[in-house]
């Protein structure tokens, strides 16, 4: 087993999160910083995957509303499509090196979603893979969506599992430009629930999944960065240098 640090952040910008995957990316490959998992929420935003990189075909929300609503609008450079964050859903950065023994992208995300599974059934709440389709599902309805980039073995971005959140954010976009498919909520599927229950049980399957033991240190200080703009397609700071 190898140590894991948890960093629990609360509530940040997309932006702060962004540039702490960048500042601990760097250490991680250049050896002097351990596995990190980033647990946050962010502020409202939309975020878009390689697959939607440039294109806002599947937001239907027009810029006058997304300014109402005050969510922005990034350009993420991780896989998959497009997605919501925002208060009540918790985030999932895991900043680990997937060397020696875990280099296979196809069971790194199975293993992020089996760590999703476990947290959901902790609480009650039966999820589950649907055939073809990235992420944790209950029947139709997706629970948690996953989007990663690795380099040189190193992994960013991660997961994002709707806890409390308000669902109705999704209806700005075609969640994961799946049009079939809606999404849920622990709450809306076993009622409210703590946050700090939830990264209690998510943090504990990580380290089982991930053959990892729980380090806590000092949460880090995300760099200073103006907010999002609510308005276009803001371009990340860039996660690898």
């Amino acid at each position: 087993m190898s140590p894991l640090d948890i960093q629990r952040l609360g509530v940040i910008t997309y932006e702060e999160g962004v540039s702490l995957q960048a500042q601990l990316a760097a250490d991680r490959r250049a050896g002097i910083a351990p596995d990190t998992l980033l647990l946050l929420q962010h502020q409202h935003v939309i975020t878009l995957g390689v697959k939607a990189r440039n294109s806002r075909a599947h937001i239907i929300a027009s810029d006058r509303e997304l300014a109402a609503r005050g969510v922005a609008v990034y350009d993420a450079g991780r896989g998959g499509d497009v997605t919501y964050h925002g208060p009540g859903q918790l985030v999932g950065y895991p900043v680990i090196d997937l060397k020696p023994d875990r280099q296979d992208v196809h069971r790194y995300v199975r293993d992020l979603e089996e760590v999703l599974i476990r947290t959901a059934a902790d609480f009650g709440v039966r999820a589950g893979r649907l055939a073809g389709l990235t992420g944790v599902w209950v029947a139709q309805r997706k629970l948690a969506a996953i989007g990663v980039r690795i380099s040189r073995w190193v992994t960013s971005h991660g997961f994002a599992l709707n806890v409390s959140t308000n669902l109705d954010y999704f209806d700005l976009i075609v969640p994961c430009g799946i049009a079939d498919h809606g999404v849920t909520s622990l709450e809306l599927l076993a009622g409210p629930l703590p946050m700090a229950e939830i990264e209690d049980s998510c943090v504990r399957h990580f380290c089982d999944v991930f053959d990892r033991f729980e380090v806590r240190t000092s949460s880090l200080e995300p760099r200073p960065s103006p907010l999002p703009s609510p308005l276009g397609i803001n371009k990340a700071p860039p996660v690898f240098s």
